[in-house]
């Protein structure tokens, strides 16, 4: 993505307080009084992850809303692991709703993105216009299949991993963050992610305690039990999940299960993507953004 696309954009960098303790840094793109749509990063995203989303939408005349998440970049990084909840996590996103002046905004998430995506429309249906889901299962489904499927149980170690205290944080801060940059690689197709794309992350990792603040919400999932507390009923919002097939870290079958438990949803396997489905087929995922949200 060139400046040039950025600057005629006229993106607008501001924080929002969304508790006592936490400022979330905010991008902002398109016209302040358009429909608003929230995209949600995950991990070891920044809002730099929706680079390719942020055009399309904002030309589309919608009101654009991407944040770094909380423990992510240039937002506030609390040390409590239990800052870190899912409830907390939600209300960041409720707060943002809110500091729109709509009761309602389009929601759209990838990886924990989607988690907080799906668990906000599950606990907060009158505040999700449509949902979008990117590359991750509806939260039971994933507790379901780490309990009956060995093959996800094996691909989901490496959050096991980071439930150690320290070390993650050490091995992932070497050589300017060349792990993360490797997991990136690893789980995405050569061409994904060049060399001057990873230096912006690189730049997102070395802010301080950024890691840490990363690593905070694998833990606070597992010692608050947050995915368990995300209610069963159907998700209500009209819902979009699209799939990269080739995922290596999520099996495929998890996305049409996902679907199941909407009562108004559909799914978009795209074959030839990734985990990192936004940036493996960026125009194909506008397309189907916008009709969906236009719909």
């Amino acid at each position: 993505m060139s400046i040039l696309e950025y600057t005629s954009m006229r993106c607008r960098h501001r924080f929002v307080r969304t508790a006592p303790s936490v400022r979330l840094h905010v991008v902002e793109a398109g016209p302040p009084t358009g429909d608003p749509v929230i995209l949600l990063h995950g991990f070891p995203e920044f809002w730099y992850g929706w680079r390719h989303q942020i055009v399309a939408l904002a030309q589309a005349g919608r009101r654009v809303i991407v944040p770094d998440q909380r423990g992510y970049h240039w937002s506030d990084k609390p040390s409590d692991v239990a800052a870190y909840g899912i409830r907390h996590l939600i209300d960041d996103v409720r707060v943002l709703i809110d500091d729109t002046g709509r009761a309602q905004a389009d929601v759209v998430g990838h990886d924990w993105g989607a988690i907080v995506a799906w668990t906000l429309a599950a606990c907060a249906p009158d505040s999700v216009r449509r949902l979008g889901i990117l590359n991750v299962p509806h939260p039971h489904v994933m507790l379901n299949t780490l309990r009956t499927d060995p093959v996800q149980r094996i691909r989901s170690l490496y959050a096991a991993f980071f439930q150690l205290p320290r070390v993650p944080e050490w091995l992932l801060r070497q050589c300017n963050g060349e792990a993360l940059a490797l997991l990136m690689r690893l789980s995405a197709h050569a061409d994904t992610f060049s060399e001057a794309e990873l230096r912006r992350y690189r730049v997102a990792w070395r802010q301080p305690r950024a890691v840490r603040g990363m690593l905070n919400w694998y833990r606070a999932a597992v010692q608050t039990n947050g995915l368990r507390a995300v209610p069963t009923e159907p998700i209500q919002p009209p819902t979009l999940v699209l799939w990269g097939k080739q995922d290596v870290a999520l099996r495929a079958h998890m996305a049409s299960k996902s679907v199941a438990r909407c009562a108004h949803g559909r799914l978009v396997m795209l074959h030839d993507a990734t985990h990192w489905v936004q940036h493996d087929m960026p125009d194909r995922v506008n397309r189907e953004l916008l009709a969906f949200l236009d719909a």
